[in-house]
């Protein structure tokens, strides 16, 4: 596969040229990611992969490494087959949540991504809520958002669930889909020019696995009925993966995520929230956090009825969970901070005591 259907140009061959490698390291794209094992896409086919123990070394987080979606430098080993990851080439986009559990950390969900399709059913699924927080990662991240909403054959109240989507969307395009059906495709697939790259995010269950087999013209991703009871689907997809479509597109499938713990959002509250931030311009004081301020211009909308209540309550939530976030990062930029001083304390009494020896 030639590069440039990959999404390779001049400006990525610009930044591999400047870290100056040697003859025998080659740029290739990430197309899985398993278990720190990864499937590289090169000019001249297929590499199993893993990472360099420098790069391992170098990195401050688990986001600093190679992620699905990622331009990398691979070096070859001698059996051509495999090889190793040498350095991560500049992201132009980055999806990141925070990673679950108790651990502080950054994971990059998909990266080098032009059209970011949210992916949420009409049924169960359903959450505006869970939208909001979707375009706040899209608007971060740097890429196209794009809603797709699935299942408006078994869904009900599907005209005002629309909108409502509508509502909080904004200038966002808005697609219907019926993955089974394949009606609606079409719209998904105009946005996958060739040499472009798109992401599937969205809860398990919502039809993403099968968007992909209608986009590919066959099946390549496992699919799986949802449970009645709750209409939630179990997680067919175990991996991310870069997938190439037949028209030249590339598409990145990812596993649901029905809980997303943001990461760094905050510059996407503005254009995910444009219409609570344009209220915001006639509050009495600039800092305004729209709690107990007098004066509140978004607080006065709501009581006119002309933000509504649920509205208002999800954008107050993030801004809440942003300012933990922020909390917990700088506490985890102090621990890093100790842990590189006390590296480069050993360091220079190493040095120090080679020094006296000699």
């Amino acid at each position: 596969m030639l590069l440039t259907a990959l999404g390779w140009d001049e400006q990525l061959a610009s930044a591999f040229e400047a870290l100056s490698f040697d003859a025998d390291v080659e740029p290739a794209r990430v197309a899985i990611e398993f278990n720190y094992l990864y499937r590289v896409w090169t000019a001249y086919g297929a590499l199993e992969a893993t990472v360099s123990g420098r790069l391992k070394h170098r990195a401050a987080s688990r986001s600093e490494l190679p992620a699905v979606g990622d331009w990398v430098a691979v070096r070859r080993q001698p059996d051509h087959d495999k090889g190793a990851i040498v350095a991560v080439l500049p992201r132009r986009s980055a999806f990141s949540r925070r990673m679950a559990g108790a651990v502080t950390d950054e994971q990059v969900v998909a990266s080098n991504v032009d059209i970011v399709f949210i992916v949420m059913g009409l049924d169960a699924d359903f959450s505006v809520r869970r939208l909001e927080r979707y375009l706040l990662l899209a608007h971060e991240g740097g890429a196209t958002p794009v809603i797709v909403l699935t299942k408006p054959d078994i869904a009900e109240e599907v005209g005002v669930r629309v909108a409502q989507v509508i509502s909080v969307a904004g200038s966002v395009p808005v697609h219907i889909v019926n993955p089974k059906s394949r009606a609606g495709i079409q719209h998904v697939a105009a946005h996958l020019k060739p040499g472009r790259t798109g992401a599937l995010l969205g809860s398990s269950g919502v039809g993403k696995s099968t968007i992909i087999n209608r986009l590919a013209g066959k099946d390549i991703r496992r699919t799986g009925e949802v449970r009645k009871s709750d209409q939630k689907g179990r997680h067919t997809t175990a991996h991310r993966e870069l997938i190439a479509l037949p028209h030249g597109g590339l598409i990145i499938d990812t596993p649901g995520m029905r809980e997303l713990q943001l990461w760094d959002a905050g510059e996407a509250v503005r254009e995910a929230f444009d219409d609570v931030e344009a209220l915001a311009i006639g509050c009495q004081f600039t800092d305004c956090r729209h709690r107990d301020e007098p004066r509140c211009a978004v607080k006065a909308a709501v009581v006119a009825g002309r933000l509504q209540p649920d509205r208002f309550e999800g954008y107050l939530k993030l801004q809440d969970e942003l300012l933990a976030l922020a909390r917990q990062q700088d506490e985890r930029a102090l621990l890093e901070q100790k842990r590189q001083a006390k590296i480069m304390g050993k360091a220079l009494k190493k040095h120090l005591k080679a020094k006296r020896i000699y």
